[in-house]
């Protein structure tokens, strides 16, 4: 998709005659977008000031008590790595703090939030549950590939262009998530550095021109996903079997991945592709993660950005802080009491 104008400059529904089901048109199946509604979840809460990108949260265990019984989420890999930030937990694609951000966010929220970005959703958030951080719902490659363009436009959504599909007549963009979230996702999404934990530093996803990417893999590995922007373009990758049978050994990273790299690459062969300036309104920020005495510190330190206001520099868990300076700890304590809140909902 082209960023401005919302046209399709290419469609690809199948890999014909290599297809068993050629005539499907993948572009428009419903399928499972796993961990590819991430963005839109962090991004609502950094919008709702429930977290900012250096906020902790726990990758741990959780059982969450549902009316119809325990959901346990699992990450990918079946491991857990203990306190992350929000920077590392999005660009890492880790399953349980997106679950835990989604009980602050609620589902309801977080639903009514993708349907602005014109994802198509079936079901009621009530039919999804929590399971909604991790992608249940079924949409097609096309919407979801224009709901990542309405990052690349600063959180603006339009549909895309007339042209396709007879849609409606150019309609005004609407501004779902704010510049400012849009921003700081996709500054996340660009940092090789903080996704090197799960997909290592030498990554096909780490472009040699600026870029914003994440991948998904669904339940039992019938899909997978890659799709992000640079600064004029969106591609939006699916991977998998028209007859939803698994492609086991086959993640997003292996399968869609390298083919949203191949086209990035071709696209910008000769065109640069620049990071976005900061919109007004964010704060760039020097933080710290502090640890118990004698441990190494949760994260290393950096520079990070905040929505106006919620700026700090000083970041712990509660109780680990006390080696910290006096004057940080009410920033500290104050940091963790929305996730305090949340976690009260999470059986540990």
């Amino acid at each position: 998709l082209d960023n401005r104008s919302g046209e399709v400059l290419a469609w690809a529904g199948s890999s014909g005659t290599l297809s068993q089901a050629s005539e499907v048109d993948g572009v428009l199946a419903w399928r499972q977008p796993g961990s590819t509604l991430k963005p839109f979840l962090y991004a609502q809460a950094l919008d709702e000031r429930r977290l900012t990108a250096a906020s902790l949260l726990e990758d741990s265990a959780a059982e969450i008590a549902t009316p119809s019984g325990l959901y346990i989420p699992q990450n990918y890999d079946r491991r857990f790595k203990g306190w992350v930030s929000v920077r590392m937990a999005l660009a890492a694609s880790l399953n349980v703090p997106a679950v835990r951000t989604l009980v602050m966010v609620t589902p309801d929220a977080f639903f009514n939030q993708l349907r602005q970005l014109g994802l198509p959703l079936r079901e009621n958030a009530g039919y999804y549950g929590y399971s909604l951080a991790l992608g249940s719902a079924e949409v097609p490659l096309l919407h979801l590939t224009n709901a990542y363009r309405a990052l690349a436009n600063g959180g603006q959504f339009a549909p895309v262009a007339p042209a396709v599909l007879g849609a409606a007549p150019r309609a005004k963009p609407v501004q779902v998530l704010s510049p400012q979230a849009a921003f700081v996702v996709g500054d996340i999404l660009s940092d090789a550095q903080a996704r090197a934990s799960t997909f290592g530093l030498d990554s096909v996803l780490a472009t040699r021109f600026w870029t914003a990417v994440k991948t998904g893999t669904s339940k039992d590995m019938r899909d997978n996903w890659a799709v992000g922007w640079s600064q004029r373009y969106t591609v939006g990758v699916w991977v998998g079997n028209a007859s939803g049978e698994a492609m086991h050994g086959v993640s997003g990273s292996s399968g869609a991945a390298p083919i949203w790299a191949d086209i990035m690459a071709a696209l910008h062969a000769r065109l640069p592709s620049r990071a976005p300036s900061a919109p007004p309104g964010l704060r760039p920020q020097a933080v710290q993660f502090v640890a118990a005495a004698g441990a190494a510190a949760l994260e290393p330190g950096r520079k990070e950005w905040f929505l106006e206001g919620t700026q700090q520099p000083v970041f712990a868990i509660e109780g680990e802080a006390a080696g910290a300076r006096d004057s940080s700890t009410s920033n500290i304590k104050a940091s963790e009491n929305t996730m305090n809140q949340a976690q009260a909902a999470i059986k540990n």
